[in-house]
């Protein structure tokens, strides 16, 4: 009955404005255009914050000043150097590389998020890294020598602090320089604590020090431990007890990038234990808080629904679901959420699906990129051209609503579309590249992402991760992006979660099709079953990987 009236109420919502969809597709030769005024997007803004604002932390976009947002530690800057990569802008990758690398210190006595640490300038520093020190990339700079990778070791060790807990769950802050404080908040959101895996992981293959992989799997070992006997977990814990003080789940705000990691995790690295994890979990989410084509918050315990809301975050979802291979459901929800673009021009933070009506309190669009990331995701899966249409849709909002002097505002009523002097650095990061992604891709891509030298798993921020040899050959599993060695040598692949659960619910993920390389039996004394995590005869795959309930 609750799916069927959310079902209805959809019908009706979209009914308003399907004539509108009918507007002619993008043609190659439009997406070429559009593709050209997003990279003028970018740089629209990206030099109004080299200009305004740089080596603050973000730009003023109104106003046309700056401000240290986060660490004080030119937070754009670091956060576009992928972008910059991507549009083959070797000359500013390398001047920002340069600046970077001469100028740049973490031994600040500043507090900051881990979690915004990790993804943006962790994961800013590794990204460039990984590119500027190879030549297969094409952006390798000569005077190279990593740099970026010795200055993400030092943040990485001034992060660590944050672990020293009784769960491995982090705090949610850390001092630069002094570590954690006395008093610093024992409550932690679940995305906070489970959202490190793939920075800490890549730091530990880059440096040889397992601390920092370690580290991130214990975090999300004492929160996945932690879930109900439903397979939920909460949005807020406590890192010191364990004990949930925000009991709802869902797939939004708190907790969206959690599930995300589960499986990026696995892709990256050849993890089984991750992706059995991201299996259970992917399960109960589709079980218990999926009211087709929406998804609400339900206690964690109980199921029992606590918010009928659509929350801008929860639009990642789609993205995810293309690279686990469960399509349609996929398509339907960013159809849903889209429709919710449609009626505003934008996605504010809160809509309420009982009302069909913005949430009070929550009417801001702040440039964010996760209905864009899966708009890219479900065109690369499909190339039906309905996700063009969108994207022109959305690259008209952002140009006509969002554009002010010297970048792009955050937009703080989706209804008025009142504009507000702030410009997050993940505009430049994310939301201008899935766009750009998308067109290019439309027109025939050239770019490192779809013709470069490695399959590229981005971070939650977009960051650019390559599955390279020094980075997805995991030596304890004999793995490489999937492929798992038998007894005698030979490799199996990891089929997408569609194909696994045969489930019939799409098309087979991007992932899943590509050739892995055997895995070699002349791997030096020890015996091939040394490499095969939890290779132990009758345990089953939930005995070997399964983690029990604290």
């Amino acid at each position: 009955m609750r799916k069927s009236r959310f079902l209805v109420n959809f019908l009706i919502f979209v009914a308003g404005f399907v004539q509108n969809s009918l507007a002619e597709s993008v043609s190659p030769s439009e997406a070429r255009q559009l593709r050209d005024e997003v990279r003028g997007m970018f740089y629209h803004a990206f030099d109004g914050y080299m200009q305004h604002a740089f080596p603050l932390d973000e730009l003023r976009p109104l106003s046309c000043t700056g401000e240290d947002s986060l660490g004080g530690y030119a937070l754009t800057l670091i956060d576009s150097l992928d972008t910059l990569v991507l549009f083959g802008d070797k000359e500013r990758f390398t001047a920002a590389v340069d600046w970077i690398s001469k100028h740049l210190r973490f031994d600040l006595d500043k507090t900051v998020s881990v979690f915004e640490t990790t993804i943006r300038v962790l994961g800013g520093l590794l990204s460039a890294h990984l590119i500027a020190s190879d030549y297969a990339t094409g952006m390798k700079i000569q005077s190279y020598d990593d740099q970026l990778l010795h200055m993400a070791e030092d943040l990485g060790q001034r992060l660590l602090p944050a672990f020293d807990t009784p769960t491995g769950i982090p705090f949610g802050s850390v001092n630069l320089l002094h570590g954690v404080d006395e008093n610093e908040s024992k409550i932690t959101s679940t995305a906070g604590g489970g959202t490190l895996t793939l920075e800490f992981g890549i730091l530990s293959r880059l440096t040889g020090n397992p601390v920092y992989e370690q580290v991130t799997k214990n975090a999300v070992h004492g929160i996945w431990a932690r879930r109900s006997k439903i397979n939920l977990v909460g949005a807020h814990i406590n890192v010191f007890t364990g004990e949930w003080t925000q009991k709802d789940a869902g797939i939004g705000t708190s907790i969206d990038s959690f599930y995300e990691y589960l499986l990026k995790a696995y892709l990256l690295f050849g993890d089984e234990e991750y992706l059995f994890i991201f299996q259970e979990a992917y399960r109960a989410a589709m079980n218990y808080l999926h009211n087709d084509p929406w998804y609400v918050e339900v206690n964690m315990n109980s199921a029992a629904m606590v918010w009928p809301l659509f929350n801008s975050l929860q639009a990642f979802w789609p993205g995810l679901q293309v690279l686990a291979g469960d399509i349609n459901p996929a398509i339907r929800t960013h159809a849903a959420f889209f429709s919710v673009w449609k009626k505003y021009g934008f996605t504010p933070e809160g809509f309420n699906l009982a009302t069909f009506s913005v949430q009070y309190g929550q009417k801001s669009y702040p440039l964010r990129p996760e209905l864009i990331e899966s708009t890219y995701w479900l065109f690369k899966a499909t190339r039906d051209t309905r996700y063009l249409d969108a994207g022109r849709d959305m690259v008209a909002s952002l140009q006509y609503g969002a554009r002010c002097p010297c970048g792009y505002c955050h937009i703080s009523d989706v209804e008025s579309h009142k504009q507000d002097d702030h410009m997050e650095s993940f505009f430049l990061a994310e939301t201008v590249k899935y766009l750009w992604l998308l067109f290019d891709l439309a027109v025939g891509p050239d770019n490192i992402v779809e013709n470069g030298p490695y399959k590229y798993i981005f971070s939650t921020e977009g960051h650019l991760f390559p599955a390279s040899p020094e980075i997805s050959l995991v030596h304890e599993h004999c793995s490489y992006f999937g492929g798992f060695c038998r007894r005698d040598g030979t490799s199996r692949s990891q089929k997408p979660l569609d194909q696994q659960q045969k489930n019939g619910s799409g098309s087979q993920s991007d992932w899943g099709s590509f050739g892995l390389p055997s895995c070699s039996k002349s791997g030096g004394s020890m015996s091939m079953s040394s490499f095969i995590k939890g290779a132990c005869p009758g345990l089953s795959h939930s005995q070997k990987y399964g983690i029990p309930y604290s």
